[in-house]
């Protein structure tokens, strides 16, 4: 799979629908992913992604958000940059849209 971007709309869309290999990466601050977080989700802030590398290559796919999608495409252009190419960017919004959309959240 080449580098991709999907909007929050497509993403919604998809989310429910993942493969058990696929993971939705967070790059908000924890305090952010605690307040709400979509299922699932795992948490790097973008700070730290580059840290995760090994761990995320094992996935199929990495489906990367944030708050409004500024940290999304800086955490997607440091993993691309470290050589993944199973990356998705929702860059077009992020958790707050998701949230006044009305879509699934977990807290805590």
């Amino acid at each position: 799979m080449s580098n991709t971007h999907l909007t929050l709309k497509e993403f919604h869309e998809k989310h429910l629908k993942l493969g058990k290999n696929d993971v939705i990466l967070d790059v908000r601050n924890p305090d952010e992913f605690q307040e709400a977080h979509i299922k699932g989700a795992i948490n790097h802030p973008v700070s730290e992604v580059v840290h995760h590398i090994e761990e995320l290559k094992k996935f199929d796919h990495i489906y990367i958000h944030c708050k409004r999608g500024g940290r999304a495409q800086t955490a997607f252009q440091i993993l691309a940059g470290s050589g993944l190419t199973n990356l998705v960017c929702i860059s077009d919004a992020g958790m707050d849209m998701w949230v006044s959309e009305g879509y699934p959240v977990v807290k805590g």
